[in-house]
């Protein structure tokens, strides 16, 4: 089945649960799923519920569609999302946004869990992501282009929408939420990195790195729909003071962070015209 009548038949899904038209679609990283929460659920999908979703396979990923309210504005969150290294092809992984878009969405929130490399830095700081690298190795647009979804050849020169960044700064700023601003890189794991992977990516110009995020952009971009992402760093990625970590500690330090990133976030929402 072609992707767009595989997107529409999942939209049609969603819309018989929950008659609503979402604003926002937002994605919860490793770690972050509690701020569904703050969310005025109507209806919680289970992925395997909607036609063509990928099932996630992290420990920490709920794997639920939260249909309801935040901020005032119907929105729809992913508990949970799908990586390249869980076998899924970028298409795969980047599904959910294709059915955000074709629901209503007109704006992305993605958070994710990442390393700091840059060494003003602090584990559980909150970056505000203001561009991205791609070295997963491959791309979601990859293959013959629908121009129903999008133009054949997106402009990524803005992937993060200038207004909402500077929304998110104002807020974090009212908020008394001290937030780094930077740029993600997008490695395609599991592993971690080695002390020369680190100091490559932080030489080619970023300043944390993770193992999602960017797919789902390039695809909000191709979409039409604005984007704004943060990251929870969660460990510090430093090549001459590199220490072992582990999802435990990783889970812990993202909780913390949580409790800032909540904040943010439904802020940002609240306040989108």
């Amino acid at each position: 089945m072609p992707l767009y009548d595989q997107i529409q038949e999942a939209a049609a899904l969603v819309r018989s649960k929950w008659a609503k038209t979402p604003r926002v679609g937002i994605i919860l990283g490793t770690g972050l799923g509690a701020l569904a929460q703050d969310i005025v659920a109507d209806v919680s999908l289970a992925y395997e519920e909607i036609p063509h979703f990928p099932l996630s396979t992290v420990q920490s990923h709920a794997g639920r569609l939260v249909c309801g309210t935040l901020g005032g504005k119907d929105v729809l969150a992913m508990e949970g999302r799908f990586h390249f290294y869980e076998g899924y092809t970028l298409q795969q992984v980047t599904f959910p946004v294709r059915v955000m878009k074709a629901l209503g969405c007109d704006t992305l929130i993605v958070s994710n869990a990442c390393g700091g490399m840059n060494p003003q830095y602090a584990k559980g700081d909150i970056m505000i992501i203001e561009d991205h690298i791609n070295l997963i190795g491959d791309n979601p647009l990859i293959g013959p282009n629908d121009d129903r979804l999008g133009d054949r050849f997106p402009d990524m020169c803005y992937a993060y929408d200038r207004e909402l960044l500077k929304l998110a700064r104002t807020i974090a700023r009212e908020e008394h939420i001290n937030v780094q601003q930077g740029v993600y890189v997008a490695v395609s794991g599991p592993n971690l990195e080695t002390r020369a992977e680190y100091r490559f990516l932080r030489t080619i110009g970023a300043d944390v790195v993770g193992m999602s995020t960017v797919p789902e952009v390039i695809v909000a971009v191709h979409s039409k729909m604005r984007s704004l992402g943060f990251s929870a760093v969660t460990d510090m990625c430093l090549p001459d003071a590199l220490e072992p970590t582990s999802l435990p500690e990783i889970l812990a330090v993202a909780a913390e962070a949580e409790k800032k990133l909540r904040v943010l976030v439904r802020k940002v929402v609240e306040r989108l015209v």
